[in-house]
């Protein structure tokens, strides 16, 4: 298994419901803690907050989030098994965003700052979660995912909104014209 990027067509599919947590399910999302933590040990500035089964090539309604996202030595992470927003609220805040799946572009993105979301836990258990902050960005994200949208599309045309990491882990502002308004490997075709 391996994380798949843009513009794999499969990014961009709508995920199909999980109806029975199995052996199968089970194995998927271990295969996504797997791959997140791997991921994390090649990109020393950032953090695997989080990782959607279409991330893998798998079109299935399943989501990881990080218990911890400010401490990278908790590597746990809770499965989320067909999530769906009930409500996203609260005022839209802007901040920084990226993806395992679109390599080296970040993107300042606005995103309802309160989610409610409900779904299965691994064990079968249905949960409803209310977010706040980064938490409701995380979960807006990967749910995004599967309905087979990227961050990049909330900012698509708007010039000042994309960012590349430097060597130093620092982001700096990219030229939207010259690297990403006709970059057809971060689009795909339309």
């Amino acid at each position: 298994m391996k994380i798949i990027t843009t513009p794999d067509a499969r990014l961009r599919e709508k995920s199909s419901k999980v109806s029975k947590i199995d052996d199968e399910i089970l194995e998927i999302i271990a295969d996504m803690r797997k791959l997140s933590l791997d991921w994390e040990k090649d990109h020393p500035y950032e953090l695997s907050a989080a990782m959607a089964a279409p991330q893998m090539g798998i079109n299935k309604r399943i989501i990881i989030i990080r218990d911890d996202m400010e401490d990278k030595k908790n590597a746990t992470f809770t499965a989320l098994i067909n999530p769906e927003v009930i409500r996203a609220e609260g005022k839209v805040k802007t901040d920084y965003e990226g993806c395992l799946s679109v390599p080296s572009i970040y993107g300042m993105v606005p995103r309802a700052t309160k989610v409610r979301v409900k779904a299965l836990l691994e064990d079968g258990t249905e949960v409803r979660i209310k977010a706040t902050d980064e938490l409701a960005r995380t979960l807006l994200h990967e749910i995004d995912h599967l309905d087979g949208v990227l961050f990049i599309d909330h900012i698509k045309g708007v010039k000042d909104a994309f960012y590349e990491m430097n060597d130093k882990g620092d982001l700096i502002p990219m030229d939207y014209d010259s690297k990403i308004a006709n970059n057809e490997e971060l689009w795909g075709e339309e």
